[in-house]
């Protein structure tokens, strides 16, 4: 299963209907014109292309996997508990930061975006406001209160 938000789909959906046609035609052209030009062998255009060409067809594969295996996460507000889809506030070390728990295909720790496969994003499952979570690093542990869920 491939956890995604409804926006995200919609991304990937758009990502593979763009690569399904407009990169196979683009790419295709390119090894059409080499082809042309003689030799395959030692043709640095055909075979810099032939390789786009894969590259862009095991991401077509991979993109439809992902959107025929995509579980919809809705986001949640209103709850008490942190969830898949939460959007919640902690204060670790007197600052005050704001995650979203998101599948690890959407996960993006710089923008508080933190993966529910994270050994971050998993300590908060299940918790709610006024708890804190302890996570393990190498030079000891961080305590993170848990503050509000949005």
């Amino acid at each position: 299963m491939v956890y995604l938000s409804k926006e995200k789909l919609e991304d990937l959906k758009d990502e593979l209907e763009k690569r399904s046609r407009e990169t196979r035609r683009e790419i295709a052209e390119i090894i059409s014109s080499a082809k042309e030009l003689g030799d395959l062998s030692e043709n640095f255009e055909y075979q810099d292309a032939k390789e786009q060409q894969a590259l862009n067809e095991a991401r077509v594969v991979q993109l439809e996997e992902m959107i025929h295996n995509a579980v919809l996460v809705e986001k949640t507000s209103g709850t008490d508990v942190i969830n898949l889809g939460c959007t919640f506030q902690v204060v670790v070390n007197g600052i005050e930061k704001t995650f979203s728990l998101v599948g690890s295909t959407e996960a993006d720790p710089v923008s508080g975006k933190i993966s529910n496969e994270s050994p971050l994003g998993q300590a908060f499952v299940g918790h709610r406001v006024g708890e804190a979570v302890s996570i393990s690093v190498l030079s000891g542990s961080i305590e993170y209160k848990i503050v509000k869920i949005l």
